[in-house]
């Protein structure tokens, strides 16, 4: 269910192309996938004996993220190139429909193949860990999924040649102040899910939006900072209110009544670019308006450059609202984590979205408040998880949408229920994963996060 790259080069004549470019997203139920994928951070291990400092983020090169990615390449994994750089795999054969691919200081990801069942997510994760341990060691590396690098500064953190995020570098500044921090020291998990139609999507979007604060507090996984802890427990979630607001958050317009895939067009043709590919590479066009573009209004570098649906499809990938519609929708509002956690990051989706009854008592639920409300929650979660303010409380509210994304599992006939068994913990009062390592760092700990490096390393 990723978007590697497009090749659609179709002029645009009219808005009713870059509709039909989603719209082409639309599945029977029957077709329904589950395309899970998550970012971890690399780490020099404590015992690698050659010069580096333990823990320290690992650049490309030497010896670092670049030299894993030749170690893994192989005959299910097809290299991904940027000009003369190794920047991704591209899985085949037994790994089809999978890649892995780096984030801008290296963060590994991987990018689930769509599956059926919740079973082969766990499956396809696991197996991804034990593919990577092994070579990675032999590089003196590891790997962490965390929500925000609990030690190294923003300077400290590695670039890697990746042609767009070179440009993303330079843009970030001017549109927020947290936006280089997003790039480089956060990590997240999100599950891509399918839709049947425009209402269905349009339904999923709203319940969906609405409820990613509650999964952010769920699974708020990021409460240290610079080998401190800073007060938060979503500091991943709080780097996202100063990103880049106009491609971020909960759009209003997502809400509205008549929201469909028009709207969501309407409002991306807004977002800046960033860039366009032509012949193999990025152009630098940060900032410029796609809609303007449509319409010729444009000088250098759009100038002369007719606009094609492959450019919008590419544009999409460069919004982030904290639900993202391509031809699937994505859940954006989980900070990376445990296995267990992770998984049941896309058991809860999968529960709440994937049977229409339970789709529909959850739209009930989220309508008992304005939408206001969810977008307030948003700005309070990061610090305060369940215990920021919600009518009623927030923790029976997300007891209630766990019990609901149950029902939801249970009507699959999958035995897929016990995936959610974290998350009903944490909503009967038990403590999310920032809490849990905020005890042991005050504790055991003495204050330090580096034993976080072995404790929650895959």
């Amino acid at each position: 269910m990723s978007n590697p790259g497009t090749s659609n080069t179709a002029s645009i004549e009219s808005r009713a192309q870059l509709v039909e470019a989603i719209a082409r997203g639309c599945k029977p139920q029957s077709e329904w996938k589950i395309g899970t994928e998550h970012e971890k951070f690399g780490f020099v291990l404590p015992h690698a004996a050659d010069g580096r400092e333990p823990l320290s983020p690992p650049p490309y090169e030497p010896r670092g993220i670049g030299a894993l990615l030749e170690k893994l390449q192989g005959p299910d994994w097809a290299p991904i190139m940027d000009g003369e750089n190794l920047i991704g795999l591209k899985g085949q054969n037994a790994q089809a429909g999978r890649a892995i691919s780096l984030e801008p200081a290296g963060q590994f990801e991987l990018s689930g193949a769509p599956v059926v069942s919740l079973q082969e997510t766990e499956a396809e994760m696991q197996a991804h860990f034990d593919q990577v341990r092994g070579p990675a060691a032999e590089l003196g590396l590891g790997f962490l999924p965390f929500g925000f690098q609990p030690l190294w500064t923003r300077d400290a953190m590695p670039w890697m040649p990746k042609s767009r995020y070179a440009i993303m570098r330079n843009y970030m500044p001017k549109v927020g102040s947290l936006g280089l921090d997003m790039m480089t020291r956060t990590c997240t998990v999100q599950v891509n899910l399918d839709f049947s139609d425009e209402a269905d999507m349009a339904r999923k979007m709203r319940v969906s939006l609405a409820l990613q604060p509650v999964a952010t507090a769920l699974f708020a996984n990021s409460p240290f900072v610079e080998g401190k802890a800073n007060g938060l427990l979503s500091n991943r979630a709080r780097i996202w209110t100063d990103t880049d607001n106009q491609r971020s958050g909960q759009p209003s317009v997502f809400f509205e009544d008549g929201f469909g895939f028009e709207q969501y067009v309407d409002w991306a043709l807004d977002v800046p670019m960033y860039f366009v590919s032509r012949d193999g590479k990025n152009i630098d066009v940060a900032g410029c308006s796609f809609r303007r573009w449509l319409a010729g209004d444009v000088q250098e570098p759009l100038k002369g450059l007719t606009p094609t649906v492959g450019d919008f499809e590419d544009h999409l990938t460069t919004v982030f609202p904290d639900v993202r519609l391509k031809q699937f929708l994505e859940m954006r509002g989980a900070d990376a984590g445990k296995l267990e956690m992770m998984v049941a990051q896309s058991a809860l989706w999968v529960g709440l979205l994937y049977d229409p009854a339970t789709l529909e008592a959850a739209e009930k639920l989220v309508r008992e408040q304005p939408w206001s409300v969810y977008q307030q929650l948003r700005a309070e979660v990061p610090r305060l998880g369940l215990d920021a303010a919600f009518p009623g409380g927030l923790k029976p509210f997300a007891k209630r949408v766990v019990e609901l994304a149950e029902q939801g599992l249970r009507a699959r006939v999958r035995n897929e229920a016990g995936y959610l068994d974290p998350l009903h913990l944490i909503a009967d009062g038990g403590p999310n994963q920032a809490q849990y390592w905020l005890d042991l760092y005050n504790g055991a700990w003495g204050q330090s996060v580096k034993p976080l490096f072995t404790e929650a390393a895959i």
